[in-house]
Formats: structure tokens, sequence, C-alpha cells
């Protein structure tokens, strides 16, 4: 029913900053949405959350570095990571609730030393 689409992950130094997309293919307007990661090996974990009205919430190892945002008038949702570190590296996801809970496929960033 509705699909997401992530990009804007890439290969940056540590040190660096990456802007993360989503794209849903349905109207976002009151849709808790948030942004998830995944390495191999390990279980996917929470990143950001934000609310339909727009109140976030961040992991501690997000806090004061990654901004999650969205604009609900195209569709998008964003996560704009700063000063990276090379354990930030995984395929991230996002999500949203749309009466069940819906996946993007992931983007990949990964972050050298």
């Amino acid at each position: 029913q509705v699909q997401l689409v992530e990009s804007g992950g890439g290969l940056v130094q540590a040190g660096g900053s990456l802007r993360l997309s989503c794209r849903a293919s349905e109207s976002i307007v009151h849709i808790p949405m948030g942004w998830y990661r995944e390495v191999p090996g390990k279980q996917r974990e929470q990143v950001a959350t934000i609310r339909g009205r727009g109140e976030t919430t961040y992991v501690d190892f997000a806090k004061g570095r990654f901004t999650i945002s969205r604009d609900d008038a195209n569709n998008m949702m964003y996560l704009e990571m700063n000063n990276l570190i090379p354990d930030d590296t995984a395929v991230y996801s996002c999500s949203g609730y749309w009466g069940q809970t819906y996946w993007g496929q992931g983007t990949q960033v990964t972050v050298s030393s």
C-alpha cells in the first residue's frame, strides 16, 4: 500500500555529514515516522522518531549529532547526520505507521576513519 524510498547514503569520512531522505508514496500527514539502522550480525535499532505533530525522540548515540525532520507537503522525512563516526556505518531505513508499519529498503551509510 505504501512505498518508502530512502536516499542520501554514501561514503563519508569520520567527522563528516550526510543528509538522508525518505520519500513516501502516500500522505504522511499525521503519520508517526522514524529512522532505524542495521548492521550485519546485529538487530535493527531505532535512531530517531518523529510524531505527526513534530515531536522527536533520539537514541543516545544520536543526541546532539542527528536531527530528524519532516516535510508533510512533499511526503518527505529527513535525517541530518553530523560529526559521523565509523560506528555509524549501517543501513539506514525509514518507517511509518499507516495502520500498519511500512519500511523502506534502506540506504547504506559508510563512515571511514
